[in-house]
């Protein structure tokens, strides 16, 4: 490799490893939640909740991410309602924002699945004890259904936070300048497509390595507590 390639461009992969960051982050702070609840309302009583999550897991688990992000930027954006509304517009006109809300609800479905199977697979005559001691649904889904699904789906949702560090690469196809967009820049500019690639490649792994770490110390310190 050459060094002074390196140090030309590692700034600028620097700059757009902020931007994977910050999709990664928005990613999982909004996406867990949002799985969590559809992942509970697909297994609702309610046909029209159920119904609904269902679809919803179905749409954005059964199209490539790359499509789903081009539907958000370029598809909504025609649409004349959206234009007009500044909330809307705002989520949808910018092309980090709309990169951000893809991966929230493309992660959201996946999370969902996850939580789903895990809260399938509790004992239910741990929750019939529960329920018989008096507690109320709430206290029941906070004391006992969440903590020992978290438990059951640490391992599949570590693999899932890997996969939208990774998925955030494709904010490069809507103009916006993560690790990818500069790597492509860059490329032109300098023809020295192994040398980016392979320090934009290293970047990733950083971040998944360090993401993949605190979700394994994490599942660690969950199993010790009884």
């Amino acid at each position: 490799m050459d060094f002074d390639i390196i140090t030309y461009a590692l700034p600028f992969l620097l700059i757009g490893a902020k931007t994977t960051l910050l999709i990664a982050v928005f990613g999982i702070v909004l996406g867990f939640p949002l799985g969590i609840l559809t992942g509970l309302g697909r297994g609702s009583k309610n046909k029209v909740v159920r119904t609904v999550c269902d679809v919803y897991c179905a749409v954005f688990r059964g199209t490539p991410m790359l499509v789903q992000i081009f539907v958000i930027y370029y598809g909504l954006a025609q649409v004349g309602f959206i234009r007009h509304t500044p909330v809307l517009w705002w989520l949808i006109g910018d092309g980090l924002h709309a990169a951000i809300l893809a991966v929230i609800l493309n992660t959201g479905a996946y999370t969902a699945e996850i939580f789903r199977t895990a809260f399938l697979s509790l004992p239910k005559g741990l929750i019939e004890a529960a329920e018989a001691c008096g507690m109320s649904p709430w206290v029941v889904f906070k004391r006992v259904k969440f903590p020992l699904a978290l438990r059951q789906a640490l391992p599949a949702y570590s693999s899932e936070a890997a996969i939208i560090v990774k998925e955030s690469s494709l904010a490069s196809t809507i103009t916006v300048l993560e690790i990818t967009g500069y790597s492509k820049r860059l490329m032109s500019e300098t023809f020295a497509i192994m040398d980016i690639f392979i320090i934009s490649a290293l970047l990733y792994l950083a971040m998944n390595v360090v993401a993949l770490t605190a979700l394994k110390l994490l599942e660690r310190r969950l199993s010790f507590i009884r």
